[in-house]
């Protein structure tokens, strides 16, 4: 089920809001909302609602073990690791087994060897990257004391099959909304409610008025790469930059709202970060609820800054070759992490240099580096990532593949550009409910919907994640 969608809006959404409202008490609100998630869940493939299910009950147990076990104990330890492994092993069956057959396959390949390795048939589930973070963070903040376990099973599946999150993020730790959840059942309909409905129509608008009109020109530009000129590469390139963002910040933006409507403060994932100044600035900003996971769970443990230049640099590389990873079993985000790990090395090295540069100059440079990264992320091959990139530089005769209104797509672009580099993002703006606001939200669903009602809704890109 697609947040825009027909069947969530007008059928799913109301009636969760509803019930759960109608509901006394914290208990039953835990079983409704976790009920809601695994239906949520479950419209794609209900056979991988047992998945998550099992996870969250490993976790839940490990957690519950801890309780009881003081600090130090070798069977603390084995609290941590035990479930951690199980959702690594599940995360790596689904995930990464198909990636590493290929990968002997095509090793094997070179050295002339004759392998027989097979291809197995096997169904990605979906959002299983970001459940999977989510329960190994609790793990690993409970056996650092961190958090304190919870006792009650209805509150952490909860947590774990929140439907506004559970799919495409934000990676939300347990501590984030700890307080929230204790308190669901004395949370108030309208606190938050004028502040939830603006922000899942801002991430609406994001979502369906820019990133799926930026797809339809960006999406057969991309299916017919061989074809394209140099104009139609960096058309394509550069309408891809702003779906990308689009579409994901969309999704976090209404995954906040819709937590506002249940009473429940999920932090903010994206901080315009086309806007940033420097490597470093820009995993600040963007997707930072997955940037500060990578951070405080590998990094930091990895050793930081603290063992020296070279040690520091080893593990930025680590670090970002995992987050390219995480993103897909391919080569080509493998390479998008280690592209992203070179850039941050490179600004230690030359941070007072490009420090000295006008910020204007740091920005689109930024911005320049972070789009010939997005060509590795979006491109299948690395066939095709250089192919596209030599054709923007080298002059090249092609195409220029559109199947809307070319008006329509730099208007679009021009929107984009102002709103990312220069605009203020949803947490910037005020959530204020004026008379201004009224009409401009209103106006602005209202086009959001007639796109949903006259097409077919376009999932989200980071679900393939």
């Amino acid at each position: 089920m697609l947040f825009n969608s027909i069947e969530f809006i007008f059928a799913f959404l109301p009636i969760a809001y509803v019930v759960f409202w109608a509901l006394p008490g914290a208990r039953p609100r835990y079983v409704w909302l976790t009920i809601t998630g695994y239906v949520f869940y479950g419209w794609w493939d209900p056979r991988f609602c047992l998945l998550m299910a099992f996870s969250t009950l490993v976790s839940f147990t490990a957690g519950l073990g801890m309780l009881n076990t003081p600090v130090g104990s070798p069977r603390r330890k084995l609290f941590l690791v035990v479930p951690i492994a199980v959702d690594l092993a599940l995360l790596g069956f689904f995930k990464y087994t198909n990636f590493a057959l290929d990968t002997v396959r095509s090793v094997t390949s070179v050295f002339g060897m004759d392998v027989q390795v097979p291809h197995l048939n096997i169904i990605l589930p979906i959002g299983i990257s970001f459940y999977t973070f989510h329960t190994i963070s609790y793990i690993v903040d409970a056996y650092r004391g961190v958090i304190t376990p919870t006792r009650n099973i209805w509150e952490f599946s909860t947590y774990v099959s929140l439907f506004s999150q559970l799919v495409a993020g934000p990676i939300v730790r347990f501590r984030q909304i700890e307080e929230d959840l204790e308190a669901i059942g004395e949370s108030s309909r309208t606190r938050w409610l004028g502040r939830g409905i603006s922000f899942f129509c801002v991430g609406l608008v994001e979502k369906v008025l820019v990133a799926d009109t930026l797809a339809a020109m960006v999406d057969p530009s991309f299916a017919h790469w061989r074809e394209l000129s140099t104009g139609g590469a960096w058309l394509a390139v550069l309408g891809y930059t702003f779906q990308l963002l689009f579409d994901f910040s969309g999704y976090s933006t209404m995954a906040v709202g819709l937590g506002y409507l249940f009473g429940i403060r999920i932090p903010q994932n994206f901080n315009s970060p086309y806007k940033a100044l420097n490597p470093s600035d820009f995993w600040e900003r963007w997707h930072i609820s997955l940037s500060s996971c990578l951070r405080d769970y590998l990094y930091i443990p990895l050793g930081g800054n603290r063992g020296g230049t070279f040690l520091t640099y080893r593990n930025l590389m680590l670090t970002m070759l995992f987050g390219g990873l995480w993103h897909g079993a391919s080569w080509t985000f493998v390479f998008w992490g280690f592209y992203h790990g070179v850039l941050l090395c490179l600004y230690r090295v030359f941070r007072p240099a490009w420090d000295g540069l006008a910020r204007g100059v740091q920005q689109l440079l930024m911005f320049v580096a972070a789009m010939v990264g997005w060509v590795f992320f979006r491109a299948t091959s690395f066939g095709e990532a250089l192919h596209l990139l030599r054709i923007m530089v080298v002059p090249t005769e092609g195409a220029w593949f559109s199947d809307i209104d070319v008006r329509l797509v730099l208007v679009t672009l021009a929107i984009a550009a102002w709103w990312s580099m220069r605009g203020p993002n949803a947490f910037d703006m005020s959530h204020t409910w004026t008379v201004r606001r009224r009409v401009t939200l209103a106006a602005a669903f209202g086009a959001g919907l007639a796109l949903i009602v006259t097409a077919r809704p376009s999932p989200f890109l980071y679900f393939q994640f």
